[in-house]
């Protein structure tokens, strides 16, 4: 079968899973091309704050964190239950191995940073267990920090980066672009979608439609299809595509689709990494988390949740009842000078949010609660207003989670300097969770449980390990990190290297 390129190993895709994949590929002496359908490297990942979520490495050892495999295992039992599918234990057997390989590369280094896991379980570690790579300086990638995908305030504004060192996704990508440039095993093209997968005796052998071949393998770690509006709603998937915090020209799911038509089988095809999102101006969203003040009510102006729980957790809990939730409001006062009490990423300035009416300001509650047709938001401000008073929300408990007190404490502020603000929250994600069901080295499967062979799925391209859960920060791209890893260790024993 003719190709115009030929390599060892094809990964689509150049988030954090991917470019793991390709650099252990290379690095193993695999001629290995990374095809990105985007004319820049890191999708949703480059967008991250790259918190991984790989538990009982050598990272924590270093930071003195107690973690363990073994705590890791039993707050994972906790959440998902049994291991069924020994993904979990595949998981949790490939992380420590996969972070010492790593960081026996010199373009790659990690810090632990304080983020708490997002449940009250057996086997949560005081702090949080997830760690982020260390700042990378545009000078050490040079010409190659075009590749990389700004941050998402500057991307959306068609702004390149800053003239400061590379954090989070971004810092992630640019080190695993550098340590994969290092191995003189690997190619990048951008601009070059993933399409098709083209099999040959039920074999996939390369991809289209520009046709690079495969000799042994491909690694699908394309993202999701959070910003296909058509799948989504055939898929009942909550929220919208144009809310999802994707990059929007990419995540619409074509090697899903591709893998398919092969035969493969799909799981959790309606479910998301879900968040609060902040609506824009533009019409999209901003993810929003950390809330240090305020509260949010539905549309009859009552609360339903506890403000400062987990964004995935608050996600939910608005996907449940999304005819009266969707769209809420966080409602705020003067106290930090008509800013919004939270995270916002990215946030916009109040000024253009008020003139395209994505928020209102009114100098009475009872005004505010017409302006957005809540007629019970007074006595639900203040009733909140009592409890921040007496310290203790007696409703739903907002502020006695190590997870909320890590953003501010106390976070049970009363509502009571006018003017009063109302922003427009609705249902956002960080991308879908549903996909291509694998093994627990990342083989995508048929429904008879049969691999396709020379097929791998990892990220938001499988169905999760998680299931409907969000445990921890970073628990994306860990696992996508560790089933590459898993992926690859396949692919070189198929090999032969």
């Amino acid at each position: 079968m003719a190709f115009d390129d030929q390599f060892d190993v094809v990964v689509a895709g150049s988030g954090a899973g991917a470019l793991t994949g390709a650099y252990l590929a290379a690095r193993a002496g695999l001629r290995t091309a990374v095809v990105e359908g985007a004319d820049r490297l890191g999708g949703t990942s480059a967008y991250s704050g790259a918190a991984c979520w790989l538990p009982g490495t050598q990272v924590q050892e270093r930071f003195g964190v107690p973690d363990s495999t073994a705590a890791a295992r039993e707050y994972l039992r906790a959440l998902l239950g049994e291991d069924r599918t020994g993904r979990q234990e595949a998981f949790l057997a490939k992380a420590p191995e996969l972070v010492a390989a790593l960081e026996a590369d010199p373009a790659l280094e990690f810090e632990w940073r304080a983020f708490p896991d997002y449940f009250d379980r057996p086997g949560r570690v005081p702090g949080g267990r997830s760690f982020v790579p260390v700042g990378l300086p545009l000078s050490e990638l040079g010409e190659r920090a075009e590749l990389v995908r700004p941050p998402v305030d500057r991307d959306r504004a068609g702004r390149g980066h800053r003239d400061a060192p590379l954090d989070g996704g971004r810092a992630l990508i640019g080190r695993l672009l550098l340590a994969l440039d290092a191995t003189g095993n690997g190619t990048v093209f951008t601009g070059t979608p993933v399409g098709e997968l083209v099999a040959e005796n039920g074999r996939v052998v390369g991809v289209g439609p520009r046709r690079i071949g495969a000799t042994y393998g491909v690694l699908v770690g394309a993202g999701g299809f959070e910003r296909n509006a058509d799948l989504r709603n055939h898929s009942g998937v909550p929220g919208s595509a144009a809310w999802s915090m994707a990059p929007a020209e990419t995540n619409r799911g074509q090697a899903l689709a591709a893998a398919i038509a092969l035969g493969a089988a799909v799981d959790l095809m309606d479910e998301g990494w879900w968040c609060p999102g902040i609506a824009m101006p533009d019409g999209g969203a901003s993810f929003t988390l950390g809330f240090r003040g305020g509260l949010v009510v539905d549309r009859d102006g009552r609360r339903y949740a506890n403000e400062s729980l987990p964004y995935d957790q608050m996600g939910r809990v608005m996907a449940a009842d999304p005819a009266r939730r969707v769209p809420s409001h966080i409602v705020f006062d003067n106290r930090e000078g008509g800013r919004l009490p939270a995270i916002a990423v990215p946030g916009g300035r109040p000024d253009d949010h008020l003139a395209a009416g994505t928020w209102v300001e009114a100098d009475t509650l009872a005004e505010l609660a017409k302006l957005i047709d809540a007629p019970e938001l007074p006595g639900t401000v203040a009733r909140f207003n009592a409890f921040a008073e007496a310290g203790h929300d007696a409703d739903f408990g907002r502020g006695e989670d190590e997870y909320a007190r890590h953003f501010a404490n106390p976070v049970l502020v009363p509502v009571d300097r006018p003017p009063f603000r109302a922003a427009r929250l609705v249902l956002s994600d960080l991308g879908t969770k549903g996909g291509l069901v694998t093994d627990p080295d990342a083989r995508v499967l048929r429904e008879d449980d049969s691999a396709v062979e020379g097929l791998y799925a990892v990220g938001n391209s499988a169905a999760s390990m998680t299931g409907g859960w969000y445990p921890g920060p970073g628990i994306p791209l860990g696992t996508a990190m560790a089933f590459a890893a898993r992926a690859v260790d396949d692919l070189v024993a198929r090999a032969g290297k």
